[in-house]
């Protein structure tokens, strides 16, 4: 079964030519789904973080196992003979980066949670220059203190309301992501879906654990079940497989700037369904990120 799988992926590879074109509308379509992770997270009702992350995490392997196979042309038997120590690394790394993810988003708005995720690149300039020695240029520096400058008016804004604990969330995932992908580059591997499948496995084991011993245990409304595979699968699962898919088609501070539709349309969403409008910090601090993130993405370096 598995090799007349592959024999079908091998036909239609063929018969299907990506082109610059295509690259950029499947990366879009990603970020768009990408972009829903929030209001999904929002609509879920009772389940906590914990209960979340476990229920998430199966469907979201499940799609990235397939994606990867898809994309290298491989058995599902030889996509777990690919896993190497530096994937069970980058999986640890992603692990922690969904953990907070979630939890951001649970204690802060989803303004303030992914306008400081969408820094992860300035993150990850210092970090290839302290662990691999890769010098910023002058762009990334004015890049990271437009980043500096927008987060401390975005966090500025949420002091006294009870969210700093979320950004601090924010932060750490962001810094995560930043960590990954410097560990990525350094291992030049062509794409990361076995360390997100494995980031997605760590989380379940994880989830499970926690939710047992200081939670509320695993079970939850089907209304959140659904949800919860809904953010695996459609948000996650397959927003990474069209980004991963056009990724290799265009420069990657083409596939930087594509990316951020999510950021910017992910609080739109939240406020057009449920009707929580975003701060005026939020705004100006997310507007000025976002720029810093566009001055970096659109290096030629």
């Amino acid at each position: 079964m598995l090799k007349g799988t592959n024999n079908y992926i091998l036909y239609f590879t063929k018969i299907f030519k990506m082109t610059s074109r295509y690259a950029s509308i499947s990366i879009l379509i990603g970020a768009l789904c990408m972009s829903f992770a929030a209001l999904l997270v929002r609509l879920i009702q009772d389940a906590d973080g914990f209960q979340i992350l476990f229920y998430r995490g199966f469907p979201q392997c499940l799609m990235v196992m397939i994606v990867a196979c898809f994309i290298r042309q491989i058995s599902i038997k030889d996509f777990f003979k690919t896993i190497d120590k530096t994937d069970i690394y980058l999986g640890f790394t992603m692990c922690i980066a969904f953990s907070f993810y979630i939890f951001a988003l649970l204690n802060t708005s989803v303004a303030s949670a992914l306008f400081i995720l969408s820094i992860a690149p300035v993150f990850a300039a210092l970090l290839s220059w302290y662990l691999i020695g890769e010098i910023p240029t002058n762009r990334t520096w004015i890049s990271i203190l437009c980043a500096l400058i927008g987060v401390t008016i975005m966090v500025g804004a949420n002091l006294t309301s009870g969210r700093l604990l979320g950004n601090l969330f924010a932060m750490i995932s962001a810094l995560s992501f930043a960590l990954m992908l410097v560990m990525a580059r350094k291992s030049r591997k062509s794409d990361v879906l076995t360390g997100n499948f494995l980031g997605a496995g760590f989380a379940i084991i994880l989830a499970m654990i926690l939710a047992c011993a200081y939670g509320d245990g695993l079970l939850i409304p089907t209304k959140d079940l659904w949800l919860s595979f809904m953010l695996g699968a459609f948000t996650i699962g397959i927003g990474i497989a069209f980004v991963a898919w056009g990724a290799p088609y265009l420069p990657a501070p083409n596939v930087g700037v594509l990316v951020l539709i999510e950021s910017v349309l992910a609080p739109i969403w939240v406020w057009l369904f449920l009707d929580m409008p975003m701060k005026y910090q939020e705004i100006i601090g997310g507007i000025i990120i976002f720029c810093a993130v566009l001055i970096l993405s659109t290096s030629k370096k």
